[in-house]
């Protein structure tokens, strides 16, 4: 088999608002054709415009190899072919939207190999590890203040609960650089968020708060996290800037609830460093972003080998979901995925442009049985949202 055509797709929803924080609101699409009528497709959350470029631009040397170049004539079941991708592009970018890129180019890849072989992907990673996988809803709040922002978490709460999910994460960002709208509220009318999301839940329902990066350093942070104890947080969510590993280990230390980091992680490598420098307690790796199932797979394999759980992060349509559920079925340290369900959701391109590979039930998501990747494009919404 050998990989005929590579169709990179830039998805821009119509509503899109700059000043939202919310990368699902655009798409990079990946779809990956074969001389035996086989085609398999990959998403990721990356800056499309520049993911494609990652992925058109020809090379120049054998230290920048071209993607597109390399992938046409090559044999899509050589799953060595990430390797040399990772290598021939080394100078082009051995982290960062390059990685991004490759992740949607070996979602695509595992598509076909699981279509090849008549089975779902996860089985095709060494099988099952778990016989369901449990979903937590990412909640999307309104308002431009305290109140208002506070009243619209709790209803989607409200809602989350009455389809089922046993886990919520709220995003709880009134300040901060991704501050919701601009929002500047005092951290103590976080705290009264919080309490009014936990109170809307009640106790069964697992609870995750994502702030976004929101304060300076630990110091800041443990002023006002040590006064959710109360509230029995599953995790707390990127509390400070990325690069702070020092600061993290610290909360790891200190806040009186686990530390969950790494949506913006690329390769196994800058795991190593949150986790072992870092401490991080739930790690996050997004199947696109750090660079494909086969990153992923070995984040999750390094976080259970130092006693760490897994809860991935996944904020795009039902290609990046199903395939996260893939991961999940195949880590048995993986304690939830994120969710973006479209019944609680405002983004156009999760709601429309692809049906996921899976069924939801009762609170739980069932093995994909469908072969490969499973899910399934809308080719009209897929031409619809698409921009030059």
């Amino acid at each position: 088999m050998k990989i005929t055509s590579v169709e990179c797709h830039v998805l821009l929803a119509p509503n899109m608002s700059t000043g939202s924080t919310s990368s699902a609101q655009d798409s990079f699409i990946l779809i990956i054709h074969t001389d035996e009528g086989l085609s398999g497709i990959g998403e990721s959350d990356v800056n499309p415009w520049i993911a494609r470029a990652c992925i058109e631009a020809p090379g120049t040397h054998t230290m920048g190899l071209g993607i597109k170049e390399t992938l046409i004539g090559a044999d899509p079941l050589d799953q060595d072919l990430w390797q040399r991708l990772y290598v021939g592009t080394a100078m082009n970018g051995r982290r960062g939207a390059v990685i991004h890129a490759l992740g949607a180019v070996d979602m695509a890849l595992w598509d076909i190999r699981g279509q090849a072989a008549g089975k779902p992907i996860f089985e095709l990673l060494g099988g099952a590890k778990q016989e369901f996988v449990v979903p937590y809803a990412s909640l999307q709040p309104a308002g431009n203040r305290w109140e208002e922002y506070r009243d619209s978490l709790c209803e989607w709460a409200a809602r989350a609960k009455g389809l089922g999910f046993k886990a919520v994460k709220a995003e709880i960002t009134m300040n901060g650089p991704y501050a919701h709208d601009g929002m500047r509220e005092p951290y103590e009318h976080h705290t009264r968020v919080v309490e009014a999301v936990r109170k809307t839940l009640g106790p069964d329902i697992a609870l995750m708060v994502d702030v976004q990066y929101m304060w300076p350093d630990a110091e800041t942070a443990l002023r006002t996290v040590k006064d959710w104890a109360e509230f029995n947080i599953f995790f707390l969510e990127t509390p400070i800037w990325i690069d702070r590993l020092d600061e993290y280990a610290r909360l790891h230390d200190e806040a009186p609830m686990p530390i969950a980091a790494g949506e913006w992680q690329a390769t196994r490598f800058e795991f190593e460093d949150l986790i072992v420098r870092g401490k991080i307690d739930v790690a996050q790796p997004d199947v696109g972003r750090v660079g494909g199932f086969g990153e992923a797979k070995a984040v999750c394999e390094m976080a259970e080998a130092k006693g760490r759980i897994i809860v991935p992060h996944c904020w795009k349509t039902g290609v990046s979901v199903t395939a996260t559920a893939h991961l999940a079925f195949n880590a048995p340290n993986c304690r939830f995925i994120e969710y973006l369900p479209p019944e609680l959701c405002t983004e156009t391109l999760r709601r429309e442009l692809a049906i996921d590979g899976f069924t939801f039930k009762n609170g739980r998501i069932e093995p994909p049985t469908k072969p490969g990747l499973g899910a399934e494009l809308n080719m009209q919404a897929l031409r619809a949202f698409e921009v030059t």
